[in-house]
């Protein structure tokens, strides 16, 4: 087979034309369009499923170097970073803490039905864990990581189906964001009814206004958080024994000097860092999603393809009726619906990128986007280990 790899030029110029290709198909797919599926998901899907046919025919192997990847990620999150000040605490705090409740409570769901129905087939039940929070919650690292735990604990085939069941979580988280926040908006008539400017997650009037200087110095700041970040998320880690996403500090670093710069009475170029992170997202996200091995899904058990089947309705239902309703019934409780089911089946990046396909049609929600990045992102990774640590001490007892 003819394997092909891309150096991260490559890479960063395919994410690019991929992008441009998702956002062509959004506009001419209806479907797409209505849904508001976020075009580096499109293009990104596009990709990995021709991969699929090259690498299933005996073709080729496409691969690439992640690194600008990794990059784009963190780039990202740290401009989330820079739209917490004190005032959205305060507006938000409630929210935050109604999410992690939530949070708190699809993780031990998803586990409970993983399980059950890997269980009811007669396999391992903890291997049910792979369909549960480990890949759905947790992501990719997190199935990496317990997967190995998992295979040392003598659980067969727990690495690949834990990845496998991650993949599909990518992608279906999301598919699933957008319909689910955009059938709600229809059906109770909700509109934006804040003001704020495209760092909330919306686009203001649709113009953006910048000079030079601006631009520079929120690229200076972007740049300067991140580097101290990277330095104070190492010592996080070091000091507490857990590990953090990478993106932790400097979103913390990022947040600090915003306060700061508020405090000082300064101006602060939020616009500038906003269209940064934007084109960071849609970069990463493309890249992210192009790099999908589909064909893992393939070789899934019956068990862990009725799980995943499962857990897709489950995670509907409950962000649809429970998320909506606690949350407020409200805008702001819709777009957070759709970064719910984000970061519930695959990532806090697919949570940011459902909840910016809807912002750039209905207006800015800035509660969404300071409650989900901070669950989704700095909470549900520790408490989600907790629980699967539990789970699995008890289901080995």
């Amino acid at each position: 087979m003819l394997e092909i790899h891309l150096n991260m030029y490559h890479a960063v110029a395919l994410a690019a034309g991929l992008y441009w290709l998702g956002s062509f198909l959004c506009e001419k797919v209806p479907v797409f369009k209505r849904y508001c599926i976020p075009a580096p998901l499109v293009g990104g899907v596009c990709f990995a499923a021709v991969n699929t046919a090259l690498y299933g025919t005996g073709t080729a192997f496409i691969s690439f170097d992640d690194t600008l990847q990794v990059v784009f990620m963190n780039i990202f999150f740290t401009t989330v970073g820079f739209t917490v000040s004190l005032q959205q605490l305060k507006r938000g705090g409630k929210s935050v803490l109604l999410c992690l409740i939530l949070a708190i409570v699809i993780t031990c769901a998803q586990n409970a039905l993983g399980v059950l129905v890997v269980g009811s087939f007669g396999a391992d039940p903890r291997l049910g864990l792979c369909a549960g929070s480990i890949s759905m919650i947790g992501g990719p690292g997190t199935a990496a990581a317990y997967g190995q735990v998992m295979e040392d604990m003598g659980i067969a085939g727990a690495s690949v189906a834990g990845l496998a069941c991650a993949t599909f979580g990518l992608v279906a988280g999301s598919a699933m964001g957008g319909p689910a926040a955009t059938r709600r908006i229809k059906k109770q008539g909700l509109k934006c009814t804040c003001k704020t400017s495209a760092a909330s997650g919306g686009e203001g009037d649709g113009t953006f206004r910048s000079s030079g200087s601006r631009f520079v110095n929120g690229f200076m700041l972007l740049m300067l958080a991140l580097g101290i970040g990277s330095f104070i998320g190492t010592e996080l880690s070091k000091a507490s024994g857990i590990t953090f996403p990478s993106y932790i500090g400097a979103m913390i670093t990022a947040a600090v000097v915003r306060n700061v710069i508020d405090l000082a009475k300064r101006d602060f170029p939020l616009e500038e860092v906003e269209v940064v992170g934007n084109m960071s997202l849609s970069l990463f996200l493309a890249m992210a999603l192009a790099g999908l091995q589909l064909w893992l899904l393939v070789g899934l058990a019956v068990p862990l393809v009725a799980t995943l089947a499962a857990q897709m309705a489950m995670m509907y239902l409950f962000a649809y009726f429970v998320v909506f309703n606690v949350m407020g019934r409200d805008y702001e409780a819709a777009v957070m619906t759709a970064g719910f089911v984000g970061f519930g089946m695959g990532a806090t990046s697919n949570a940011m990128a459902n909840m910016q396909a809807i912002t750039k049609r209905c207006g800015p929600a800035p509660v969404a986007y300071f409650a989900i990045p901070m669950v989704g992102s700095l909470f549900i990774d520790f408490l989600n280990a907790l629980v699967i640590t539990g789970a699995l001490n008890f289901l080995t007892k």
